[in-house]
């Protein structure tokens, strides 16, 4: 089995020895799951990192458009142990075209911290370049996140070339049993509807190319859009590690008037959500929720009570299913100011983070280099 990175991180000189990297393996989930959710809890108490979303990230099918190390103490046989828990872990997704994720956690107490983080996010930069490479870019922007009250993780990513590019706003609205029956229906010339599915279950292919042309489409002006394919976007969204939640798809649709004066539906929005397990007894979120993960209206159809019609769509399926709140993510500058339409529906603010971004160039293939000695 290979498990090191044909071009690995280079750790610090005072853990050489003392500790190496390697891939991730099926073993590696939990405890990696439980530093990570170390790192939560430092800004949110009662925080953690689900073990099903992980695992696909790290082993399954999520991990193929990543790269990823362990850094995890040297076993015996001078090598990166296999069976002892991991002190810091990052992981850089080859996102859309012109775009990398990246995540990272180092333990608390792991050794000289942070001279291993800025070795880590050095990596990083070798491996955005890399990714650039492949997709024919100059250069790729590497993205990182940190909750808005992280002041650790802030400082060392501003110190190894990062800059806060954004804020983010995570917003909670309760939902009630009786709104199933008392949400507004849409305003006139306008309907809102699930994807249409075959009798397997799997939705109409023209229904799944419909949701992802919003999206693109709507999310063209705003901050940090990056053009994603097609083949791209279905593929990310059913990496889960169970199929999609095709029944958390909607379309939104305006009715319009062709140059023969036939009227006929045409697309106009998109909202793709999920549900949010249930949360401990007493807290805000014991009942389950949804998520709305994408919301985009089309610019031509905005105006229109689109937007609204889509939440409102998510809210009366939320009741239904008896779940207790819905949660979205919004960019707190947003050019439409989206916020706001949320904040007059009853969505409130429980928690802010941050992008950050640092911009790499892209390089040679390594293999190209002539070998050392």
């Amino acid at each position: 089995m290979l498990l090191d990175d044909h071009f690995p991180p280079h750790l610090p000189t005072s853990l050489q020895g003392r500790f190496a990297t390697r891939v991730p393996m099926d073993a590696d989930v939990e405890p990696l799951a439980a530093l990570l959710t170390a790192d939560i809890r430092r800004h949110t108490p009662d925080g953690s990192a689900p073990v099903g979303p992980l695992r696909s990230r790290l082993v399954g099918p999520k991990s193929w458009s990543r790269r990823q190390v362990l850094v995890v103490p040297v076993g015996a046989d001078g090598r990166a142990s296999l069976d002892q828990a991991p002190v810091a872990w990052i992981c850089l997704e080859d996102r859309a075209s012109g775009r990398t994720n990246v995540q990272w956690a180092a333990a608390a107490d792991a050794p000289d911290r942070e001279a291993l983080v800025a070795s880590l996010l050095e990596w990083a930069a070798e491996v955005g370049g890399s990714f650039a490479r492949h997709r024919g870019e100059e250069t790729t922007s590497l993205n990182a996140d940190a909750n808005a009250v992280d002041e650790d993780r802030q400082r060392l990513l501003r110190e190894n070339g990062f800059e806060m590019v954004r804020t983010w706003l995570h917003m909670r609205r309760p939902v009630g049993p009786d709104e199933a029956t008392t949400t507004p229906q849409p305003r006139e010339g306008v309907r809102v509807r699930r994807v249409h599915r075959h009798d397997s279950g799997l939705p109409v292919a023209q229904d799944v190319r419909t949701v992802h042309r919003m999206l693109e489409e709507s999310f063209a002006d705003h901050f940090n859009s990056y053009r994603e394919s097609f083949p791209e976007f279905s593929q990310r969204l059913i990496e889960a590690p169970s199929e999609a939640d095709w029944d958390h798809w909607w379309i939104a649709e305006v009715l319009r008037e062709g140059a023969d004066g036939t009227e006929r539906w045409l697309p106009a929005g998109g909202l793709v959500a999920a549900p949010i397990p249930a949360g401990a007894p007493g807290t805000p979120t014991a009942d389950g929720g949804t998520y709305l993960e994408y919301l985009g209206v089309h610019r031509s159809a905005r105006g229109h009570g689109v937007a609204k019609a889509l939440l409102r769509a998510a809210i009366r399926d939320a009741a239904e299913r008896g779940r207790g709140f819905v949660d979205l993510e919004v960019d707190a500058d947003s050019p439409t100011s989206a916020d706001a339409i949320y904040a007059s529906m009853g969505w409130e603010e429980f928690e802010r983070t941050q992008s950050w971004h640092r911009d790499v160039p892209a390089h040679p293939s390594r293999l190209l280099e002539p070998a050392e000695g």
